[in-house]
């Protein structure tokens, strides 16, 4: 079994926040691949489903984003899951919007979602960096972070989810780096060849 969980604040009150896309980016995976309505379990909203032939087991906390951890440790003690089975899909200040990288393990970076899932489980899961920008001032990081995406970031935002969600199943096969790969793909599709010029032109 594997775990994928997208970080967010509960509520109607947080639900369009910059910080709340990793709960869309799961919420998009479960659209995307009919699992089951979402329920209470593991001081979360959990949904299950199966990906490329594996249980994958889908959390959205409901701690609120600074304990996260509590939920997510519960879940992973609960099913005996491997670390290395572990995804979370969480906002990047330090990425321009829409990129998404993926790395494993590393520190928290000042994200206290991600400080709280350490601490609970140990640092070496996989996370999935949604970039969401930076504000360019230290003093304006919470109120961009807390604030609603702009309906500027459409163009990106509802591509990235819908990659993320089509190719989920290359994380259950391990495949991380063509996962990051397509999704990048999504929001900058190769540029078609010109065409050669004949010799006499």
């Amino acid at each position: 079994m594997l775990l994928f969980a997208g970080l967010g604040n509960p509520g109607t009150k947080y639900a369009g926040n910059r910080h709340n896309i990793g709960f869309m980016a799961v919420d998009a995976i479960v659209r995307r691949h009919g699992f089951s309505a979402w329920r209470k379990k593991f001081q979360s909203e959990a949904s299950e489903g199966v990906l490329d032939g594996e249980k994958v087991l889908l959390l959205k906390p409901q701690t609120y984003m600074n304990e996260s951890g509590r939920a997510v440790g519960e879940a992973v003690r609960f099913h005996g899951i491997a670390i290395d089975k572990v995804y979370v899909f969480y906002d990047e200040l330090d990425l321009e919007p829409g990129k998404v990288r993926l790395k494993t393990g590393g520190g928290a970076a000042g994200h206290n979602g991600i400080r709280s899932i350490a601490a609970h489980i140990g640092p070496d899961f996989k996370r999935v960096r949604l970039g969401i920008g930076h504000p360019g001032i230290k003093e304006l990081v919470m109120p961009h972070v807390l604030g609603d995406f702009a309906k500027a970031d459409r163009e990106w935002l509802a591509p990235i989810l819908e990659s993320v969600a089509d190719h989920a199943g290359l994380l259950v096969e391990g495949r991380d780096e063509t996962f990051q790969s397509k999704v990048h793909l999504a929001l900058h599709p190769p540029r078609p060849n010109a065409p050669r010029k004949k010799d006499n032109e």
